[in-house]
């Protein structure tokens, strides 16, 4: 059987008429009845712009020039943003990419829910949209034809990486020591056998996590020193699972050792974690969401308070320290160690961390029996849609959703409210500048009538 051919795409430029934007942020133009995705073109622009690929239903295409812009239109803070696939707004200013990601979260309300809050409340607004990225996983490939390596994220739509020396995103102590970097990669003697480069900044450290898929040379390791003493930052290595993960320097006196912390200033409290954990990647961000989520609990003494998808404790000590019992809960067990330690560490004792599946009906665990108060959810992207169906069993008067994905959010508030709650508030967290991710949080309120 012949292999079927692809159609040769244009080679000449399009025209395209900006509409509007996908909800990945690209333009959405129409051509003959036929939908076309332009990378880097806004709604009300004309763009001339390059054909990617083409399906039956839709085609891909790169903006090239832009005949009309729009006010919304700026020019990228960073000289790789028309390439690197780690961005993709910056080519628009600020407000428009917030009211891009409100729009967002209320089209999906209206599409997956069909609610809408009671009050929008004003967006939270990173301090800076650039250098306020603090983990990352950068993509390492030494290429032949070049006789050099690149380290950095993938290009727009495909597997290459993007030659960058830079990055604006990132923690500047990370971000700007992509170059150097890439020169000591290049030097060592396992040049082609490090695939990744894991990142983490705390507030006082960061760190580089190197994957290295072979045992290092002795002078490689000693390179690898050299950089971490040059430029201020801790090197790990990773020969095989994250449970390999290991510290090179500074020398670990333990596993307990190895930890990066940040501080949450308003509640006394300094969180630590291990450079693989999850954690927050905009501080400035994520001091306010905590401010708010416990300002919009409002936590009484004597109150229970749940935390679920607790991680390192993020929430579950800022609640703790408002009074009450709090329970915290984390399908990690590794989390879960995290958390007591650091309850430990900030002289908590009026909380307690369980392991537990939260895929399911866990009503009957010891340590929901006793009921809640209040609760708080933080799941992964996939939502908690099972989960809210037990969570209105308890009957809390108040319960905060952190969410990653509006889609999912929306899913799950509308379980809520089909089951006695009402959306009280909501609004979008601008937890990543010059991206589509839209994170979001909103207040849900026992329906007393």
């Amino acid at each position: 059987m012949s292999r079927r051919r692809r159609k040769a795409l244009p080679k000449e430029p399009v025209r395209c008429e900006i509409e509007k934007l996908s909800h990945d942020g690209r333009g959405i133009a129409r051509q003959d009845g036929k939908t076309q995705f332009v990378d880097g073109a806004l709604p009300g622009e004309t763009v001339m712009a390059k054909m990617i690929s083409t399906r039956s239903k839709f085609d891909e295409l790169r903006s090239l020039e832009v005949l009309e812009s729009v006010p919304e239109r700026q020019t990228p803070p960073c000289e790789f943003a028309d390439l690197c696939g780690g961005c993709s707004l910056q080519h628009m200013s600020a407000d428009a990419q917030i009211k891009f990601k409100e729009d967002t979260l209320r089209e999906h309300f209206a599409h997956f829910g069909g609610i809408e809050p009671e009050e929008w409340v004003a967006p939270m607004r990173s301090e800076s949209s650039l250098g306020y990225r603090r983990k990352a996983r950068l993509g390492v490939r030494y290429v032949p034809a070049r006789e050099s390596v690149l380290v950095g994220f993938r290009e727009k739509r495909n597997s290459f990486l993007t030659d960058i020396d830079r990055c604006a995103v990132l923690d500047p102590r990370i971000g700007e020591r992509i170059l150097p970097l890439r020169e000591l990669l290049h030097g060592l003697d396992a040049y082609n056998r490090i695939p990744q480069v894991e990142v983490a900044c705390g507030d006082d450290e960061a760190v580089m996590v190197f994957r290295n898929m072979d045992d290092l040379s002795d002078s490689d390791r000693a390179s690898l020193v050299e950089f971490g003493q040059a430029h201020d930052l801790h090197i790990y290595l990773q020969p095989k699972g994250p449970d390999t993960v290991h510290r090179i320097w500074p020398e670990s006196a333990g596993r307990h050792d190895e930890r990066l912390s940040y501080r949450l200033d308003e509640f006394q409290l300094t969180m630590k974690f291990h450079p693989m954990d999850f954690t927050q990647v905009n501080a400035g961000i994520n001091r306010t969401m905590v401010h708010r989520a416990v300002d919009w609990l409002d936590v009484q003494p004597g109150e229970r308070v749940l935390d679920l998808f607790c991680g390192l404790g993020n929430f579950t000590l800022p609640l703790a320290r408002k009074g009450g019992q709090v329970v915290g809960v984390e399908g990690d067990d590794a989390m879960v160690v995290r958390g007591r330690e650091n309850a430990e560490l900030n002289g908590l004792d009026n909380l307690a961390f369980h392991g537990a599946d939260l895929h399911g009906d866990f009503t009957g665990q010891s340590w929901a029996k006793e009921g809640f108060d209040k609760i708080l959810i933080d799941p992964p992207r996939s939502g908690a849609e099972e989960i809210c169906k037990y969570l209105t069993a308890f009957g809390a008067s108040k319960i905060v959703y952190v969410s990653c994905n509006p889609a999912t959010l929306a899913r799950d508030a509308g379980v809520m409210v089909r089951n006695g709650y009402r959306l009280v508030r909501a609004g979008v967290m601008d937890m990543f500048p010059h991206t589509t991710h839209v994170e979001s949080i909103a207040l849900f309120e026992r329906d007393s009538g």
